[in-house]
């Protein structure tokens, strides 16, 4: 009979042990009872001084709470979010050159969350990208040279100011899209939606722009050098104040009604392929 009852209490104290609120609870009765077993002397014969020193000392629990609580907590926090932000970044890293379906989701979740976190200067250079939904989302000033971006969908996004050099955007979805001064040399916009997108000062030397929809599209001060607008639809397009653009490449587009353009260019196109400049 004592071996069962000792065995009961030995399992009743390794229980207690792994529940840290019990053990909390069991602690708090002990303590509780020893404080309030020597201070009886005082409730029965000094209770109103001695009420008082409770009070303060209320005071001054008030106060650490207060203080080194919600301070203890922010470090906490923020420290929380910092783990948070580089478990994130490491994932993207891991799958950085792994073209599969799983790394294109996994690394577009990543991107969110971190413009959750106000983090857009990502480096994704080499990523695979391919498919994902990346509407709205902020990567102004982040890397994406040779990136896959094939099919993706990137509606209202930002990418001003980012590296796009040799990024692949085939067939993506970049309507209202925001690429002021961006690095885009020998991009791939083949077939791509680029419906009111805003490309001002960006550079896009020898970028495919092949059977792109550029309808209304702002292409102001742009470097184009080598640039080819084969079969693109550059209806209201804005062309004035490019640089290295030639009528050549423009007489390859499908489309150029409405179109602004330099005088210049403008004569070339009216007195070679006026048809194009017709509606």
């Amino acid at each position: 009979m004592n071996n069962k009852l000792q065995n009961r209490f030995y399992k009743f104290i390794n229980k207690t042990n792994e529940n840290p609120i019990i053990t909390s609870f069991f602690v708090l009765i002990i303590v509780s009872g020893i404080v309030i077993g020597l201070s009886i002397p005082y409730y029965l014969n000094d209770f109103n001084d001695f009420y008082q020193q409770i009070l303060a000392e209320a005071h001054g629990m008030l106060f650490d709470i207060a203080v080194i609580g919600i301070l203890i907590l922010w470090l906490h926090n923020h420290g929380e979010n910092r783990r948070r932000i580089r478990t994130y970044l490491d994932e993207i890293d891991d799958f950085r050159l792994w073209d599969s379906e799983e790394a294109a989701y996994r690394t577009a979740g990543n991107i969110k969350r971190l413009n959750r976190h106000g983090i857009h200067d990502l480096n994704l250079a080499d990523c695979y990208l391919a498919r994902t939904n990346l509407n709205y989302v902020n990567l102004s000033r982040a890397n994406l040279n040779l990136a896959n971006l094939s099919h993706a969908h990137l509606i209202g996004s930002f990418l001003v100011e980012s590296r796009l050099n040799q990024t692949n955007f085939e067939q993506a979805n970049l309507n209202h899209c925001d690429l002021q001064k961006a690095y885009a040399n020998g991009a791939n916009f083949n077939s791509a939606f680029l419906i009111n997108a805003n490309f001002e000062n960006s550079y896009l030397i020898k970028a495919n722009f092949e059977n792109a929809i550029l309808m209304e599209a702002n292409l102001q001060g742009c470097d184009l050098s080598g640039a080819s607008f084969k079969f693109a639809n550059l209806f209201k397009a804005d062309l004035r104040r490019v640089t290295g653009l030639t009528c050549d490449q423009l007489l390859e587009a499908r489309n150029l009604h409405r179109a602004k353009l330099d005088d210049q260019l403008f004569q070339e196109l009216q007195a070679k392929r006026p048809e194009l400049l017709a509606k």
